[in-house]
């Protein structure tokens, strides 16, 4: 589609979105508050010693569901400065509670010629958009590069802040290089240099049943440092559902494949095809399913203090909020390594990278395909075009033709080249 037509369309979706939102609001509040699930676990978020929620608020668009989650026993939210009007969404769901019934922690990110100033700065507007007094934890967003991690002017800007008592603790976030900026260094690397320097209180990573060996060990360090521990990431099979209905949808249509991408597209439904194949054999068709028992697999590590969610609507909020406090069931185990076995190859591990190195052009493999997991997993499809969008230098387009240096690199043997072209169809607009 043009971009006047994205743009019209883009309008539609909103203000549909907003008479549903509303008739969601409306049949929330018809509904006996009692009868709505509640969270059932607390655990201690490391060296704050906070009791937190299991399970988490995310990036809730809505401040109507957010409020409903606090209503059932969610206490902590993950919000950031870039995250397009989380703030005063943040703000609204929080008026007039105990604010210290509240764990509220948001995120700058580092620039290159950020001062002390500017971060008290940038902190102080924070605070307003918040409409609060003080943040329970400021997080460095998504460094790099471990030496990001000592960027004194953030160090000096907390230090002054908690003596205020406006910040309460510092944590990090990572999942993954941008690699156009940075490259070679992964969250494993950023995230145990972050806890060897002793100043940063929680951890904000990713982790799931398809990518567990660097970020078991930095859970495992978190343990041993009394780190607070916060995941994001912990459903990797939105994806797979995802590009499995575009190829199906670009067959249907009958449309012409473009010469340069028959090539990666075809190793990439080769595996499709095959993973589909164990869906059939171990009865894996309902994605919801998978999707609670990938929650279920987090919940299960020790380690973890809350596990970050993103519902839209109040269904989706009642269904994470019912995996607060539950464990993976004998049945549940079998269907995730079945998942594992038949479809792992179809899954972009997250803050991974290693492929990237290998490529000529320098495609930020990591980078696109953590938008894609925004547009397909989290359905926040304009922040990911947007996204897209604004990567400087090469984005997948330039895989067309490339006889797949990523996919050879990968030590998951993930078709990526193929995920890659179909991220770009989707992440792009002409």
């Amino acid at each position: 589609m043009n971009r006047r037509r994205f743009l019209k369309e883009s309008t539609a979706v909103m203000i549909g979105a907003g008479m549903a939102t509303k008739t969601g609001r409306a049949s929330a509040r018809s509904q006996d508050a009692s009868a709505r699930p509640k969270i059932m676990e607390y655990r201690v978020l490391g060296r704050t010693g906070f009791k937190v929620s299991d399970i988490a608020a995310g990036y809730f668009a809505d401040d109507g569901v957010l409020r409903a989650a606090l209503d059932a026993g969610m206490n902590y939210i993950d919000t950031a400065e870039q995250y397009p009007g989380h703030h005063r969404v943040v703000a609204k769901a929080i008026k007039g509670r105990n604010r210290k019934s509240v764990f509220v922690t948001t995120k700058l990110e580092v620039l290159k010629d950020t001062t002390k100033a500017g971060f008290l700065k940038r902190t102080r507007k924070c605070l307003e958009d918040l409409e609060t007094d003080y943040i329970d934890c400021m997080m460095m967003h998504m460094p790099e590069k471990a030496e990001i991690l000592k960027t004194e002017g953030f160090h000096e800007a907390m230090k002054e802040l908690k003596a205020e008592g406006r910040v309460r603790f510092v944590g990090v976030s990572n999942h993954g290089s941008f690699w156009f900026r940075d490259p070679e260094e992964t969250m494993e690397k950023v995230l145990l240099a972050a806890a060897e320097d002793g100043r940063f209180d929680v951890f904000l990573m990713a982790y799931n049943f398809l990518k567990m060996d660097e970020a078991e060990r930095v859970l495992e360090v978190c343990r041993e440092k009394k780190i607070g521990t916060a995941i994001m990431k912990s459903t990797p099979v939105a994806i797979y559902y995802s590009l499995k209905t575009r190829i199906e949808q670009l067959e249907k249509e009958k449309k012409e494949v473009h010469p340069l991408y028959a090539e990666g597209l075809k190793r990439y439904k080769d595996k499709v095809d095959r993973a589909e194949e164990f869906i059939k054999k171990y009865n894996l068709q309902n994605q919801e399913e998978i999707q609670d028992a990938a929650v279920r697999f987090v919940l299960g590590n020790p380690n973890v203090g809350t596990v970050c969610s993103i519902p839209k609507t109040y269904d989706e909020l009642d269904r994470f909020v019912r995996l607060s406090g539950t464990r993976l069931s004998d049945v549940e185990k079998n269907n995730l390594a079945a998942y594992r076995e038949g479809c792992g190859e179809l899954y972009c591990r997250h803050a991974c990278g290693r492929c990237e190195p290998a490529c000529p052009k320098g495609v930020p493999v990591n980078t696109i395909m953590r938008f894609y997991q925004y547009f397909a997993g989290k359905r926040l499809e304009k922040e990911a075009i947007v996204n897209y969008a604004g990567i400087p230098g090469s984005r997948a387009d330039v895989c067309a033709g490339c006889p797949g240096h990523c996919e050879t690199a990968c030590p998951y043997n993930v078709p990526i080249q193929g995920m890659l072209l179909l991220a770009h169809n989707h992440l792009t607009v002409s």
